[in-house]
């Protein structure tokens, strides 16, 4: 009896796997076990099963029938076979001319046949990331910052980045003609295949260099080591970048250079928090202040300190807004606000006099004005 095969182990999905799933872990199988990339042993058998298993389970009507008999349904001499072939109209087959394995062709040997052509024209250098510490306040207000040193590599301005004497001194690459391609032909399982990939040797230009550039003895780029200011810009938040152009990495056949990106960090303050353009800070009141009223002089994340009023009766829940004092938004230069919260602090020391006042307003407080009593007053069960 044959041996009944688990395509969900085969290709490492669960049975409730849907059709996109298991068409994402076979592209990953078979790109990762097709004998044209891996040579290893086993890997064209393990291929095999692999695109036996994805032909079963990505047909509805087939997935249904393996679910329910298993393996043996597709085997030789089996029901659901063309007269035993499984190659046939009757089974399930192994689609090796199907859309499935011609995208895996794709992605290695253009379309199964022939690989895509590369740019060996100017190319842009990658981009670099640097991260930069700031105070909270110099995020708030701006700042100047310079990074000693700064070295990164820059097109050679004498052969235009090419590496040849003058930018013009080449010769025909003689490995591909000036075609700047080299065509192979592999033989696998399925026959053979034609591919073609750019030319190593001039790296798809079709010329070599004749006499090298004296400049930067024929690389094409030389090294800079510079001190490079960075203008941060006040109102600058946690995480946000600055773009300084062409100081990344260097470009390729004398294409431009990347961008530098500068990831700014901001240390937190003591006293101020941020939340997108608003600032909070907590101030502590005297009790009697709050439930007289009184004015106090709140600290601003500029250099003046802005009077704030502050109602009678004001309770510790409530935060009192400061128009305008917040941060500068960056684009528009319209200013946040900030908000106060009130830290309502009850005394701890109280002399004499103050115990004897306190208690003669105690005495003079009606049920009504009893806050306790009140709450037990409208208390539910």
């Amino acid at each position: 009896m044959p041996e009944n095969k688990d395509y969900y182990a085969v290709l490492g999905v669960p049975k409730t796997a849907t059709k996109d799933e298991i068409k994402s872990a076979y592209r990953k199988l078979a790109m990762k076990y097709h004998p044209d990339r891996n040579k290893e042993p086993g890997a064209e058998k393990k291929f095999m099963e692999i695109q036996e298993a994805y032909d079963v389970l990505k047909d509805d009507e087939k997935r249904k029938t393996y679910d329910q008999f298993g393996s043996a349904a597709f085997e030789q001499g089996g029901f659901g076979t063309n007269n035993g072939n499984p190659f046939g109209a009757g089974g399930f087959g192994f689609n090796f001319n199907g859309d499935d394995l011609n995208d895996i062709f794709s992605q290695f040997m253009g379309g199964g046949r022939r690989r895509s052509s590369r740019n060996s024209g100017p190319q842009k250098g990658d981009d670099l990331a640097y991260k930069i510490k700031i105070s909270f306040m110099d995020a708030i207000n701006g700042k100047k910052v310079t990074l000693p040193n700064y070295t990164y590599e820059k097109s050679c301005n004498s052969c235009n980045g090419t590496g040849a004497k003058n930018g013009t001194d080449f010769v025909t690459c003689p490995h591909c003609n000036g075609t700047g391609r080299i065509r192979s032909q592999s033989r696998s399982i399925f026959g053979i295949f034609e591919s073609e990939e750019q030319c190593p040797y001039c790296n798809g230009t079709g010329k070599m260099i004749n006499n090298k550039c004296p400049d930067c003895n024929g690389s094409g780029y030389i090294k800079v080591k510079e001190d490079l200011l960075v203008n941060i810009p006040a109102g600058i938040n946690n995480g946000q970048q600055i773009k300084i152009k062409e100081k990344g990495g260097r470009g390729l056949n004398g294409g431009p250079n990347g961008d530098l990106y500068i990831e700014i960090n901001v240390a937190p303050h003591q006293t101020f928090t941020r939340q997108g353009n608003d600032i909070h800070i907590s101030i502590p009141i005297d009790f009697v202040d709050a439930a007289l009223g009184t004015a106090v002089n709140v600290p601003t994340v500029y250099e003046n300190s802005v009077e704030l009023k502050i109602p009678a009766g004001v309770q510790p829940e409530n935060i009192l807004r400061m128009k305008g004092m917040g941060v500068k938004d960056l684009r528009t230069g319209n200013p946040g606000d900030q908000y106060v919260h009130l830290k309502i602090m009850t005394p701890t020391n109280l002399n004499k006099n103050q115990k004897e006042y306190l208690k003669k307003f105690k005495e003079e407080e009606s049920d009504n004005d009893n806050i306790f009593k009140k709450f037990m007053k409208n208390f539910k069960k």
